[in-house]
């Protein structure tokens, strides 16, 4: 997901525990006991622990937001403040409380999926409705929606026998969690500890990454129930520290967000050694692993006949899939898929280029990210944009096209590959290409206007969609919207393994604890309100907040985390009437 510092070699690594980092030690000492504790609660009691971190999460939230913006450079009232709103306080808070919610269940001797919709989907596998949850949600996200595609061959009464992954009956094993943190997105690591706690039962180390230092005190008090009784322990340090805690005797699975390079780093070493290692299947680490590493998302723009207003809007779209957090996403669209046939071809490029000569300029801040993009125009095919910041390629060349497509560049650099056709022909060669082409498999978009959807039916346009081999797929709506959904699984497709870990493995938040997890399918209007409607879409959603080009997203943002804090029918007119003026 993330470029970050490589872990030492078995050389420089400490020696064994005890030698050198009291402090790790200790922490990992706390947590085992604290597991324990934690496995010995009952649902009801450890749903109860939730509500205390969810209410600790509400008393920070504008210190959250407002220390993610001086991390990054944004000044707190400015245009971008909105994303720290949404993709911190606001993602952590609706986590939280939904897995608070799932515990409840549990407790009630329900199943989570107990209300769920179930229906089945192409090549024998369930599908299940996670969003809208209910009546609220079902209003606040009118037209979008979230579902969950079983591995086949699960039912749906098998999908909701095994939701909850069997820890009504209590956690089997406790044991200690080590979480390597993310450097880019706040939200992240508080969320993968909830995941591990809930979801396996291990109480966790938490080494925040060195980029996001600056989160430890709000972590620290988001955190503070969890900190309290021993659940948790924070942790700062750079390689060296991540290095010990991985080789640690005492811990007992290890969670990663970050790179591939890191991911085998930690579970192979470097080097001579790694290459040994891996050719005798002998991996340095000992203990099981998970992971969310990124890649090199598509965007599958599907030819048809747009409005001039349509391909503004979806410009600005595939612009905010970019360039959201100055492009330091794993979940970032990179290559854009075009038809050389489509007719709109030509003035749909002029209406991506005006969007990224026009939203407000902003620095690279994460490291090594202002070079990537340096480099990146200084190729033959590329443009540049605000001032060098931003860059469009359109490669000429297949070297050109392979690195595009081959180097999740995590900065503010979007490529342009043309494939011939339309119709259901295309649909099914820009699939074909970026389950062949590009690297990793963590999330995949598609626009698709109604009328040419229809024209392709539901069935094979499901049947197309089950040959996309990503953990997320977005229909109209950015994959980043199924990381903002709470009862989402969120990683990579199922099949990647130690040797060959592609995107990663398993899967987080999740918080319907739901088993055989294959892919979340998300999807949206093509169109904002009132010209969905007018396109046949029934979906009274405006322009969304998540866009660049809003004016109004840090107040919308700012409302929806108080929403998430104490969801109420009262506070959606406010929201409504600030993304009504975007």
């Amino acid at each position: 997901m993330s470029t970050v510092t490589p872990v030492p070699t078995p050389s420089d690594r400490p020696g064994p525990a005890g030698s050198g980092f009291p402090t790790l030690d200790s922490a990992i000492q706390v947590v085992r006991a604290g597991s324990a504790a934690w496995g010995a609660l009952s649902a009801a009691e450890r749903a109860a622990v939730l509500a205390e971190v969810h209410q600790s999460m509400v008393e920070v939230a504008d210190s959250w937001a407002r220390t993610a913006c001086e991390i990054k450079g944004i000044p707190f009232a400015g245009p971008y403040a909105g994303e720290e709103w949404m993709s911190g306080p606001y993602a952590a808070l609706a986590g939280t409380g939904a897995l608070a919610a799932t515990l409840a269940d549990l407790a009630a001797g329900r199943s989570p999926l107990h209300d769920a919709t179930i229906t089945p989907a192409p090549g024998d596998r369930s599908r299940i409705r996670v969003l809208p949850h209910d009546r609220r949600e079902a209003i606040l996200m009118h037209g979008f929606s979230a579902e969950v595609w079983t591995l086949p061959h699960v039912t749906a009464e098998q999908a909701r026998e095994r939701a909850g992954l069997g820890i009504a009956a209590g956690y089997p094993q406790p044991g200690v969690g080590i979480v390597l943190g993310a450097g880019n997105i706040t939200s992240i690591a508080p969320l993968d500890v909830l995941y591990e706690l809930v979801a396996y039962g291990r109480g966790v180390v938490l080494k925040v990454n060195p980029i996001l230092a600056g989160m430890m005190t709000v972590l620290s008090q988001a955190l503070s129930p969890l900190i309290r009784d021993g659940y948790l322990r924070i942790v700062q340090g750079g390689a060296a520290e991540g290095a010990y805690l991985t080789s640690h005797p005492d811990i007992d699975h290890v969670h990663i967000t970050g790179s591939a390079a890191t991911h085998d780093a930690i579970v192979w070493g470097t080097g001579a050694d790694a290459a040994r290692r891996r050719a005798a299947g002998t991996p340095r680490l000992t203990v099981p692993i998970s992971s969310e590493l990124g890649g090199v998302s598509p965007v599958i723009v599907v030819p048809g006949r747009w409005s001039p207003a349509d391909l503004r809007f979806q410009a600005e779209h595939i612009a905010t899939m970019r360039l959201h957090n100055a492009g330091h996403n794993c979940i970032a669209g990179q290559v854009v898929i075009l038809s050389s046939d489509w007719e709109q071809r030509d003035a749909f490029l002029t209406e991506l280029r005006d969007v990224l000569r026009r939203v407000p300029a902003r620095a690279s801040w994460y490291p090594g990210s202002a070079a990537r993009v340096t480099a990146a125009g200084e190729r033959p095919s590329a443009e540049s944009f605000g001032d060098g910041r931003r860059v469009l390629v359109t490669p000429e060349t297949a070297e050109e096209q392979d690195w595009l497509e081959n180097t999740e560049l995590f900065a503010a650099v979007l490529g342009v590959v043309e494939l011939p056709g339309t119709g259901d022909a295309f649909v099914q060669t820009a699939i074909d290409h970026a389950n062949e082409h590009l690297a990793g498999t963590l999330g995949a978009n598609i626009l698709i206007d109604p009328q040419t959807q229809r024209s392709i039916g539901p069935a094979r346009f499901d049947d197309l969609l089950a040959d996309l081999r990503y953990g997320t797929i977005g229909v109209n709506v950015w994959t980043g919207f199924g990381f903002l959904a709470a009862r989402a699984p969120w990683g990579a497709f199922p099949g990647h393994t130690l040797t060959d870990v592609g995107s990663g493995t398993g899967v987080v938040h999740n918080a319907l604890l739901i088993d055989d997890v294959e892919r979340s399918v998300v999807r949206g209007p093509f169109r904002p309100f009132p010209r969905s409607v007018l396109g046949g879409e029934f979906s009274l959603f405006p322009k969304p907040p998540w866009f660049m080009t809003v004016r109004t997203a840090p107040v919308t943002s700012r409302r929806l985390t108080g929403f998430a804090a104490h969801p109420s029918w009262g506070k959606l007119p406010a929201i409504f009437a600030s993304a009504f003026r975007g």
